[in-house]
């Protein structure tokens, strides 16, 4: 129990102290004027209110990330705290803030157009390429993961809604609407509702859980998770023989912890704030929220079955992820509680794969300085939309694994490109750097023994991934001195 109280205090207390901290580098002013006060066209450059806008962005970030990812992530046993909440403030709630500033500051722009004005236009295409890359894959993953939920529900059995492939249809229809229409149609009006039943779900397992658990990891689990001479519990821990922390855990939990899919969404809010100082509450204050969800559905994931890392293997054999929150919101919930449970898993997803069309499509629109019009729209967003249904086709854990490289490549991206940014300000560029570095390590590692990568043995792998990140390091130590001597 006081692994999981101290996590979630940490993540407020990062908000309280060290966001302040953050904000100072990054040279909010909040008499200067937004994108919304420039550019209001009432489509994208809309005002929102500060609550309503973390509410949105909130579940724009979160979809079933935080929970299908701390999920999986609870194979390795209550390491998978240490690494959210550690990497949520070090990096995730920095990644997201840096990636609301530079898109506050630079008309709302999404980010390719703001790596070429940073670094040059080669720096942009490749920011193009895997923003779009990346934002096209949540989209699919987006489809396939609530359509497989929403046709499993018990009340939909037996009916023409026991179909993934009607819901495919239905959840597209959705997202073409959701892409085309003013942000303020739907988006605005009914996001902030789903935000808050996310709030009240993850509470009320969190309590549950807190009262009724079999068995919560305590702290020294944690450090028997080091020495396994002295573990108490083997029921508590990662499979000895399982796929190894690094790089594994930093790849299989994005999304609560650091996650380049947050980048992709920024500008839709940046387009709608109407002061600077909403940056911070709005941008940061979403990712720690997204921290305690990911929190709770991982402590889930290790103390709510009795049978330890076996039971929790083999549900997620079966069913996956969805088959988890399943088990675990009828238990501590009860039927209708479940059913809400699942229903709000399956909504989740929803939210997030809308704004991932909506910002593939202000990414295309921004790349090549197309007008706004709605022809123009419907030209770019149909054949997204067409091309994403034959995706759905192809097997899950393939795009699964796209999805979490290409993940966790654009979240590096985004914090080298803050780094340029608070080098070009000269004030203290390591809060995003060093972070930055530790990103560039676990990327090359992962690719370098990843199947879908070059497949090497980890004890060539894994060098050549240190390697990167110290070469990394020092060149950024000889340009601090050279800049910042100025």
């Amino acid at each position: 129990m006081f692994i999981f109280l101290i996590c979630i205090t940490l993540l407020i207390l990062s908000y309280k102290f060290y966001s302040p901290f953050v904000e100072k580098q990054a040279g909010i002013d909040p008499e200067a004027k937004t994108p919304f006060t420039r550019l209001n066209d009432g489509v994208d450059y809309v005002a929102v209110s500060p609550f309503k806008a973390f509410l949105i962005q909130f579940l724009n970030v979160a979809g079933v990330g935080p929970i299908f990812g701390p999920i999986l992530g609870a194979l390795y046993g209550p390491i998978a705290l240490v690494w959210i909440v550690l990497g949520n403030i070090i990096g995730g709630a920095v990644h997201d803030y840096f990636s609301g500033v530079l898109s506050i500051k630079e008309n709302g722009q999404s980010l390719p157009e703001i790596a070429g004005h940073y670094f040059n236009i080669y720096f942009k295409g490749i920011m193009l390429v895997f923003t779009a890359m990346l934002l096209f894959f949540v989209g699919v993953v987006f489809v396939m993961s609530p359509a497989g939920l929403l046709s499993n529900l018990d009340f939909f059995q037996n009916t023409i809604f026991s179909d993934d492939k009607l819901w495919v249809i239905i959840i597209l229809g959705y997202y073409l609407l959701a892409t085309l229409l003013p942000i303020d149609k739907i988006i605005t009006k009914v996001y902030p509702l789903f935000g808050l039943l996310m709030a009240i779900m993850t509470t009320s397992i969190a309590i549950a859980l807190l009262i009724h658990a079999p068995q919560l990891p305590e702290i020294e689990n944690i450090f028997a998770y080091f020495n396994h001479s002295h573990i108490k519990d083997e029921l508590l821990m990662r499979d000895p023989n399982g796929p190894p922390v690094w790089p594994l855990l930093f790849v299989t939990i994005t999304c609560g912890a650091i996650s380049g899919f947050h980048s992709t969404q920024a500008p839709i809010i940046a387009r709608c704030l109407t002061n600077e100082k909403y940056v911070r509450p709005v941008y940061f204050g979403a990712m720690l929220a997204e921290g305690v969800v990911a929190c709770v559905w991982a402590l889930a994931g290790i103390a709510a079955f009795p049978g330890g890392y076996v039971e929790l293997q083999s549900i997620l054999s079966q069913g996956g992820p969805g088959l988890v929150v399943n088990k675990v919101a009828n238990s501590y919930l009860g039927a209708a509680g479940g059913v809400m449970a699942v229903l709000a898993v399956a909504v989740f997803p929803i939210t997030s794969g809308d704004t991932s069309f909506r910002a593939l499509r202000l990414t295309i629109i921004d790349a090549f300085k197309i007008p706004q019009s709605i022809k123009n729209r419907l030209l770019i967003s149909i054949p997204i939309l067409v091309i994403a249904y034959f995706m759905t086709k192809v097997d899950f854990s393939l795009i699964w694994r796209y999805f979490a490289f290409s993940n966790m490549l654009l979240s590096t991206s985004v914090l080298w490109l803050a780094t340029k940014y608070l080098f070009v300000r000269k004030t203290f560029h390591w809060i995003t750097s060093i972070p930055a570095i530790v990103g560039t390590c676990v990327t090359i590692s992962y690719i370098m023994t990843a199947g879908i990568g070059v497949n090497l043995p980890e004890a060539v792998a894994y060098p050549v991934g240190v390697g990167v990140g110290v070469v990394c390091l020092i060149a950024l130590i000889i340009a601090h001195r050279k800049e910042y001597s100025k």
